[in-house]
């Protein structure tokens, strides 16, 4: 049973996928190499940067800590 967003949701998601991707690869980190750094599977970094996931604050905030970022800054697009 899938949620269904709107298709500005579903802009606001993308592009907080797209900005965590950007970071990553800054930093020099596959998705596994995150996933591992923030306690988060591998399959759930994936279906973020896609903009597939309604990402919850507190692994926004572990996906931010692993980046050695604020969460704002994934945010920030």
């Amino acid at each position: 049973m899938g949620v269904s967003y709107s298709e500005e949701e579903k802009y606001y998601l993308l592009k907080i996928g797209e900005r965590i991707r950007q970071l990553r690869i800054g930093v020099g980190l596959s998705q596994e190499k995150l996933s591992f750094a923030c306690d988060l599977d591998r399959t759930y970094i994936g279906s973020v940067e896609r903009g597939e996931r309604n990402i919850s604050v507190i692994n926004l905030q572990k996906i931010a800590k692993a980046l050695n970022t604020a969460p704002s800054e994934l945010l920030s697009f």
